[in-house]
């Protein structure tokens, strides 16, 4: 167990002037309060607060976060409330506590938005004090190293979280150790099985790799030293687990096809001239695999990485990367926003250290500053979530302005992405761009040194198609925002309209009651909306029958009386259910909540599977189109979610067998579609089709078209496929 003595001497080692009595107070007050508790293992639970100050005592945090790490679970997990640690420790570890405590009222609303609104509450907390980001990466990293006692899904909830969101963050402040330990972490509790056969996988060939690390490390310092170039160390390294799964996922390839497995690290004295000399020597060993040469000391990362990247050709004709960076350089790389405050000349005092935080706050709150905006101006839990998540995306595409200032972008980002990150009226307004001094398609992906210019016209305006485009949040949520103002303008008109056609079949005056602001109003209240455009949308978008409305404002017993479609109710009614056995639905198979008598379908574009998530879609003239929450085309729907209704599967459907595509990616070798036909017919699963061809890497590529029952069904038909031998990815054709 973790002592705070131990804690309190790595504290004054960076901090020699520092309240040590403060941080054994806060050792005491955080035992007190957390007495008798125990975490899932069956430790004290002080041993987490304890593991969590220690960590930021690594990080040469100073004794207010460290404090701050021993108590941050007391508001949460004990009686203690914010007043009385405030009365206890001061505004100032009370307020970075705060930042660092969910929201207790919110235990009402679906997990994603209880984690989406605790994630904004810290992102707002970081514009305040810096330090409540990097004392949450703490907590998050002991919860992650001591996740195996949890249930399951807790556990993959939590490393699915970690993977989105906070080792992203990690990356983005620079706090590569960190990073790299999340990914790990996340990665051997997401996919435990994956995880387990490529560690063995690289554990077999780790004698062989460290040789070869030997020797190459061995070369270095020696040629190092006979060229006269001063050096402080000279590492190898085998590549981490989860970078290296990435790598095999993308680029659909085995192990023994990695280049870079293997690379080594070379450490100068803090002077970076000698950073190029060391990679002349590297140079003069080896020859340099080309266009694969970084220098990310002329031109640092975002997050102030700054270091040289060189792939070589070793012996045998396998490749490896070398890194050439300086000593303070490296701990940038492995600590990240905290390698710039440290204090270990015993003659700083509190003005340095205010210095020193201020500093620290500059930099995380540039680096985060799109989160922090995000928080501020996205009000919508799922879309905060969404927006997070992009944003935190690695950001590897550094192009420029013709005036030469550098835009970095997400791969995979687009012109549209190029124009939102100059200016969001550029965005808006953009109709073309040219690339290299080259016309080419708003749509066309950005590369590395690209010179991108945009061009704009004043009457131009986004395109909900773009949505399928742009990959960086500012862009999408712009699009969105213009989109759903367009449709929400059009949806008024159009609600307006329909209200005026329903109320002349009952013989009313149309501009009598839709200016009847007392009743409207009361009708809005009923269908809790907040204002009467808001009605006028909603009847617009198809989800309040303006029929339901008349009902509202003329009361039952009026309506009964007036009603002109009471005859023709059950023939509608008939008609509806006709249409809905003709496209293969059983009479309510599928429910609309709050809707009644609406057509419904299953979209062509992911033909949804029985059980499986599901979402409607208020469709202009169609009725509720219903698609897989894992359709593609959702995120172009998204843009106004006003149309977005909630449908879910009735639990006593009966649903004929549905056609589902599969496509199987295989090594190339006979017999392995019949392999795959006969798997499927021992679950006892009809087979419509099936037909195999080779792709240009020489891989197998099978489609089957299978008829299943519903979601379960074809997770067993996946399930029983992927456990082939010689397959590499199954998945469903949407």
């Amino acid at each position: 167990m973790i002592r705070i003595e131990d804690i309190i001497n790595k504290v004054l080692e960076n901090h020699p002037k520092a309240n040590i009595d403060l941080i054994r107070k806060a050792y005491f007050f955080s035992a007190l309060h957390h007495r008798g508790q125990k975490r899932a293992s069956g430790e004290p639970y002080l041993i987490h607060p304890l593991a969590v100050a220690d960590i930021l005592a690594d990080m040469r945090l100073d004794e207010i976060s460290v404090a701050t790490g021993l108590l941050h679970d007391v508001v949460e997990d004990t009686l203690v409330d914010l007043e009385t640690l405030r009365q206890t420790f001061g505004d100032e570890i009370a307020n970075l506590v705060d930042g660092l405590t969910k929201i207790a009222h919110i235990s009402n609303l679906p997990k994603e938005e209880q984690q989406a609104e605790n994630l904004r509450k810290m992102v707002l907390a970081m514009i305040t004090d810096a330090r409540v980001v990097l004392i949450k990466l703490a907590d998050r990293l002991h919860n992650m190293r001591t996740i195996e006692y949890l249930k399951p899904e807790k556990r993959k909830r939590i490393s699915q979280e970690t993977l989105d969101i906070y080792a992203p963050i990690a990356h983005r402040l620079g706090m590569g150790k960190i990073r790299g330990e999340l990914e790990d972490l996340a990665f051997k509790n997401l996919h435990p099985e994956e995880y387990e056969k490529l560690a063995a996988e690289v554990e077999i060939r780790r004698p062989e790799l460290e040789k070869r690390l030997e020797k190459i490390t061995a070369t270095i310092r020696e040629n190092l030293e006979k060229n006269q170039v001063p050096y402080v160390e000279v590492q190898g390294r085998v590549k981490r687990l989860y970078s290296l799964w990435k790598k095999l996922k993308k680029r659909k390839i085995t192990i023994n096809e990695v280049y870079d497995l293997i690379a080594a690290r070379i450490i100068t004295p803090n002077d970076k001239s000698l950073c190029y000399s060391a990679l002349g020597v590297v140079h003069s060993i080896w020859i340099p695999v080309p266009e694969r040469f970084k220098d990310w000391i002329a031109s640092p990362r975002e997050n102030l990485y700054q270091s040289l990247h060189t792939s070589v050709i070793g012996e045998g004709g396998q490749a490896f990367e070398i890194q050439i960076r300086t000593e303070e350089m490296h701990h940038v790389a492995e600590e990240g926003v905290a390698a710039h405050w440290k204090y270990k000349e015993n003659k700083l005092g509190k003005n340095d250290e205010d210095k020193g935080l201020e500093k620290l706050k500059t930099i995380v709150s540039r680096l985060l500053l799109p989160l922090v905006e995000e928080a501020k101006n996205i009000k919508d839990p799922n879309d905060f979530l969404e927006s997070l998540k992009l944003d935190l995306y690695p950001k590897d595409v550094y192009a420029f302005t013709p005036k030469g200032k550098i835009i970095s972008l997400p791969r995979g980002a687009t012109a549209i992405d190029f124009a939102y990150a100059i200016h969001s009226e550029i965005g808006d307004t953009c109709i073309g761009a040219k690339i290299n001094g080259r016309m080419v398609p708003i749509r066309t992906e950005i590369q590395n040194g690209d010179v991108v210019e945009i061009i704009t016209s004043p009457t131009a305006h986004p395109s909900s198609d773009w949505l399928n485009y742009v990959k960086t949040a500012k862009a999408r949520n712009r699009i969105r925002h213009w989109v759903a103002a367009q449709q929400r303008a059009e949806a008024i008109e159009i609600g307006r309209k329909m209200l005026s056609s329903e109320i002349e079949k009952f013989d009313l005056s149309p501009k009598k009651i839709l200016s009847d602001e007392e009743n409207l109003k009361r009708i809005v209240g009923e269908y809790g909306l907040g204002r009467i455009e808001d009605l006028f949308a909603y009847v617009g978008y198809g989800k309040i029958l303006p029929r339901g409305f008349m009902a509202k404002y003329l009361g039952s017993e009026e309506f009964a009386r007036r009603d002109p479609e009471k005859k023709k109710e059950s023939a509608i009614q008939s008609g509806i259910k006709a249409v809905k056995r003709f496209i293969g639905l059983v009479e309510d198979a599928i429910l609309v909540k709050g809707v009644d008598n609406l057509l419904v379908s299953r979209a062509r574009c992911c033909n949804p599977v029985f059980r499986e998530e599901i979402v409607g879609y208020v469709s202009n003239g169609r009725g509720i189109i219903v698609h897989s929450k894992k359709c593609k085309n959702l995120i172009s729907l998204m843009a106004n979610k006003e149309r977005i209704i909630e449908v879910e599967w009735a639990k006593d459907a009966k649903i004929p067998a549905q056609s589902v595509k599969i496509t199987v990616e295989t090594e190339n070798r006979t017999g392995i579609l019949a392999e795959i036909t006969g798997a499927i017919a021992d679950i006892k699963t009809s087979i419509l089709d099936a037909r195999a061809r080779v792709s240009k890497d020489n891989r197998g590529l099978i489609e089957v078209t299978v008829e299943v029952f519903d979601k379960d069904h074809l997770d067993r038909v996946i399930s029983a496929i992927e456990r082939i031998p010689g397959v590499f990815e199954v998945r469903r054709i949407i």
